[in-house]
């Protein structure tokens, strides 16, 4: 239990990396924080342990992606999500899409010395991911807060959307005992809204994350 309680803080720390740079805190001093060392947040970010409370299993299964979909995971670090989605759609693509230079090189040569070579690997800008070709799903975790001008950002961000194509929001809930400042978290409810500001409607609700929400959304017109 106490393993358990060090690796929630030490990840919480870092709870996903910067898509926009300066970020809210993830912590009291997170905005100081050096996103560069990639080896040593991997150790927090892909600690086995962290699945009991992740459930990326079930978050999978959920999202009952095909074999051969596109997924575009935004803020995608280390690569805990996007390497399980490569292994996921075998013969679909899977694009790693972050801003932080370290966090790049490392998924990149992740996939490389994991032989994944349908997970390419996308250096964003602040308020674009770049995503090279239109995808099935596009995924956030714990990453909704960090992103700039939200509404203009995800309505930009139905053209990398292929028709049927969804967009997945997984995040802190307000009470969750870990995550960044409760001042710094948004509520689900104020994500709703948010993105139906920005043209989306309400496709699904999971609830099976203990201290996260799990939501996804379809373009409004299509």
């Amino acid at each position: 239990m106490k393993r358990i309680s060090v690796l929630l803080h030490a990840w919480a720390l870092v709870s996903s990396t910067l898509i926009a740079a300066p970020a809210p805190a993830q912590t009291v001093d997170s905005h100081q924080h050096p996103f560069s060392d990639a080896e040593k947040w991997a150790k927090a970010f892909d600690d086995p342990e962290r699945d009991a409370w992740q459930k990326p299993h079930e978050v999978l299964q959920a999202l009952k992606l095909a074999p051969d979909a596109a997924v575009a995971d935004i803020g995608s670090g280390t690569g805990y999500f996007a390497v399980r989605f490569a292994h996921r759609v075998p013969k679909g693509r899977v694009y790693g899409v972050d801003a932080e230079p370290d966090m790049v090189r490392y998924l990149a040569d992740r996939a490389k010395r994991e032989g994944l070579t349908n997970l390419t690997v996308v250096a964003a800008k602040p308020n674009d991911p770049g995503i090279p070709s239109a995808v099935d799903l596009v995924i956030l975790v714990d990453t909704y807060h960090h992103v700039p001008d939200r509404e203009r950002y995800f309505r930009n961000l139905q053209k990398s959307l292929k028709p049927g194509g969804r967009l997945a929001i997984i995040d802190f809930t307000l009470d969750s005992p870990v995550g960044p400042p409760r001042s710094a978290r948004i509520p689900a409810d104020q994500v709703k809204k948010e993105l139906a500001g920005a043209g989306y409607r309400l496709a699904q609700e999971h609830a099976f994350l203990p201290y996260q929400y799990f939501i996804e959304f379809v373009p409004a017109t299509k």
